[in-house]
């Protein structure tokens, strides 16, 4: 894994707050066999596995490894975390007395663990991603009702322990890979122009976005390399990071709205959604922009952005992910102001939309 490069400017003499968030990442090729021991060392008695289908075969070995402190299992999450999933996690949680939760898999798998910590008294987490999705570096939860996807920042769900282990996204499917590590460079290049973001945070995602987009390079070349795996993990861990203390806007607020409302594939949509924003939003930031874009190694920010994902597969306009022209009116009426460097207008996020649904290159 490379290392960092120097920034090559000081922080601003402005001044500015960051804010650490506790946590523990244990990180490296064959780490899962220790996933035992660190749930040990939390304390708990009673551990819960949630696990995506894809994620059947670690969650097997963790739930072996518990030995007396497995308390049951849930398979088969749902993206944007369902309520009436939510519900049925819970009621699992508490029969069984669970009061950690071992989450195995993509954002999904986390998020639902999220869903069980936030509403069950004392529940921790402990996270094995297996996608890129950094949710288990946020304490950011979300959860979709009726078609209404609603989102909150609480400490109780920030996970305890993050286990990375590159062994486990080493068979992850080319088209699922460049999607989840797309959701993660958008972590990244939100980060630099929220409210809060600070030279920490700019630092933080523009590693990030370099190690996310030389790994995704380098894994469509060689899908099975460990070191691509290894600096895809790194880079999602740093995006999950800067996107926790920085906080989302504009961006992930439309793909919230589109994701929970028309049900759309949320790492796809952040795809389609990422450069448009960008092209919009990069140039009040011009310190920030011109070190993403070295990052990510083009000139153009947005421009750089879609043609890396295009390159990489991943589907570029909404039509591709099944959102019609007159959903794109609605979605941008339906959209309430955010903080953002440019002010949000109807008209604003109308255009946004309007070329996302397209696939017009910014």
């Amino acid at each position: 894994m490379p290392r960092p490069a120097e920034p090559t400017e000081a922080p601003s003499g402005a001044g500015f707050v960051h804010t650490f968030l506790p946590g523990r990442v244990v990180f490296g090729a064959g780490t899962l066999d220790r996933v035992a021991t660190e749930v040990e060392a939390l304390g708990v008695r009673r551990a819960l596995v949630v696990a995506t289908n894809s994620a059947r075969a670690a969650a097997d070995v963790v739930a072996a490894q518990l030995g007396d402190l497995f308390a049951g299992r849930i398979d088969g999450v749902a993206q944007h975390v369902p309520t009436e999933v939510a519900e049925g996690a819970r009621a699992k949680a508490r029969e069984a007395g669970a009061d950690a939760a071992v989450a195995i898999g993509g954002g999904s798998a986390i998020g639902l663990a999220k869903a069980i910590a936030l509403t069950t008294e004392r529940v921790v987490i402990l996270a094995v991603p297996t996608t890129y999705a950094g949710s288990e570096m946020t304490p950011v939860w979300g959860e979709t009702t009726t078609g209404r996807k609603s989102t909150g920042t609480d400490l109780r769900v920030l996970p305890r322990v993050v286990v990375y282990d590159p062994l486990l996204s080493r068979g992850l499917p080319l088209k699922v890979t460049a999607a989840s590590v797309a959701n993660a460079i958008a972590h990244c290049v939100e980060a630099v122009w929220t409210p809060k973001a600070d030279p920490i945070t700019e630092l933080t995602a523009t590693e990030g976005l370099r190690s996310l987009s030389s790994g995704l390079r380098d894994v469509l070349l060689a899908p099975d390399d460990l070191e691509a795996r290894s600096n895809l993990l790194y880079g999602a861990c740093l995006a999950g990071s800067a996107l926790a203390t920085a906080g989302t806007g504009l961006h992930h607020k439309l793909c919230h709205l589109l994701g929970g409302t028309y049900n759309l594939p949320h790492a796809e949509t952040h795809a389609v959604v990422l450069p448009q924003v960008a092209r919009v939003n990069a140039s009040s930031v011009p310190q920030a922009k011109t070190r993403l874009e070295a990052a990510l190694g083009t000139t153009d920010l947005a421009g750089g952005l879609f043609d890396l994902f295009q390159a990489a597969g991943v589907p570029t306009s909404l039509r591709e992910l099944g959102m019609t022209e007159a959903q794109v009116a609605e979605a941008a009426a339906a959209f309430k102001p955010t903080d953002n460097p440019i002010p949000v207008t109807e008209d604003l996020v109308r255009d946004i939309l309007t070329r996302a649904w397209s696939g017009t290159r910014p």
